[in-house]
């Protein structure tokens, strides 16, 4: 199978897959991730076609909505790219890529790097922050049943893996605790050369947000 018809029926097996997935990580969540990762991989030296597969399919089964359980990602995609017989190089690629590149992963010591991993990883994050990253965190914390804000409950920012996989502090402690850090955190020069005014975004918007609490 040439390279377009895999991304294509990739594309056709995400959208049917997340038709009813939380908005946050809903198909115009993958469907972003893919644009900022085509646009990103112009910059690089990388394997396109990984590069795209595995922002297709990185929250194909994201742990959170699953128990927790960090392998159905990289499985539900594996199953699935094996299906379409996708290089088996490609395949192992594209699930080290999933099983690496969320926040929480960066807990954990690091035991794999690619370009690939660099740009999607980039690219997800870049969706994680600024104005749309600010919807898509009180979305979720929406559908978690989070306070929006509480003064008593402040930021962790030491907190553990577990903590961070577990907590249920309001929403705007996720700024600190997550958001405000992921800057700093970019790969790639086209990165973060986005991320910036993403993030400055951010901030105007807290300065703005406890102007109006208080």
């Amino acid at each position: 199978m040439n390279t377009p018809d895999i991304v294509e029926k990739t594309v056709s097996f995400v959208q049917d897959t997340l038709k009813n997935a939380e908005g946050g990580h809903d198909w115009w969540h993958i469907h972003r991730v893919w644009t900022n990762a085509k646009l990103i991989a112009q910059t690089e030296d990388c394997d396109l076609l990984t590069v795209e597969l595995a922002a297709l399919l990185h929250d194909i089964a994201d742990s959170k909505f699953h128990n927790g359980d960090e392998e159905i990602g990289p499985a539900t995609a594996g199953k699935f790219l094996n299906s379409l017989q996708a290089d088996a190089g490609t395949v192992n690629h594209v699930q080290q890529i999933i099983r690496h590149m969320s926040f929480k992963a960066s807990f954990d010591k690091a035991t794999f790097y690619s370009n690939e991993l660099a740009i999607v990883q980039d690219a997800d994050r870049l969706d994680a922050i600024g104005a749309i990253g600010i919807a898509r965190a009180f979305t979720y914390g929406g559908f978690k049943a989070r306070e929006i804000y509480n003064p008593n409950i402040k930021p962790n920012l030491n907190m553990s893996k577990e903590e961070y996989k577990n907590t249920t502090a309001p929403t705007i402690n996720h700024f600190y605790e997550k958001l405000l850090l992921l800057k700093d955190k970019m790969n790639t020069p086209t990165g973060k050369q986005l991320a910036q005014q993403r993030h400055n975004f951010m901030e105007s918007y807290l300065q703005q947000f406890y102007s109006e609490v208080q």
